[in-house]
């Protein structure tokens, strides 16, 4: 996982994919918003009424002085605050792996949130793949800089993987953007081999027309 805090935000993909999903005025739920730009950035481009969710003390006091609404809170602990369809969207953008129950809190994003943005990161990449088969050694690139002792990620999925939760979970997958780092082309076609990651707009299957 690359924590947003350190990355130029006009440079990541899947914000730009799920910025572009928020409509004037909407109320956007962010999970693990870390500093708070991007939701600084939704309510100066996109006028949404915005509230993250951070664990870290530090960084929710640097969401407070960027003046974006922040609850201190862990997602593993449930989303109890938020009742039924509370927000337009709600966003949980690379953090899933990191969670100690990805399957709960699927089902608890789409219960708070009309739609849900997820923004995955994909270890079945051909590169991950060579370093583990090549190497013998866990993988790292750009979206899993750490060393397998000091990561904070306790999940690792594919992005086949991915879907076949949500089929279990009875989420509906309303749209799914494969990020590509190299081959586009081929990135569109075989996304479980060449995307970095993805990110799916999900829905509870009773929303989805029939």
């Amino acid at each position: 996982m690359i924590d947003r805090r350190d990355l130029d935000l006009n440079r990541r993909r899947d914000l730009e994919i799920i910025s572009a999903l928020v409509n004037p005025g909407d109320r956007v739920l962010d999970l693990g918003c870390g500093d708070g730009a991007f939701l600084l950035r939704l309510r100066k481009e996109r006028q949404a009424r915005v509230l993250g969710i951070e664990i870290d003390q530090e960084s929710v006091i640097r969401c407070i002085a960027n003046g974006v609404p922040v609850i201190q809170g862990d997602m593993d602990a449930g989303l109890d605050f938020a009742g039924e369809d509370a927000f337009d969207l709600v966003v949980l953008n690379h953090t899933l792996q990191e969670i100690r129950r990805p399957d709960i809190l699927l089902e608890n994003i789409v219960r708070a949130g009309k739609r849900a943005a997820v923004s995955v990161i994909n270890f079945g990449h051909w590169n991950c793949r060579l370093q583990l088969c090549w190497k013998g050694r866990m993988p790292r690139n750009a979206q899993i800089p750490y060393q397998w002792y000091d990561t904070p990620n306790i999940h690792f999925s594919t992005l086949s993987d991915f879907r076949e939760l949500c089929r279990k979970l009875d989420i509906s997958i309303v749209s799914q953007t494969p990020i590509a780092s190299r081959f586009p082309l081929l990135t569109k076609i075989a996304p479980n081999l060449f995307a970095v990651g993805a990110v799916f707009v999900l829905e509870r299957k009773s929303q989805s027309p029939a």
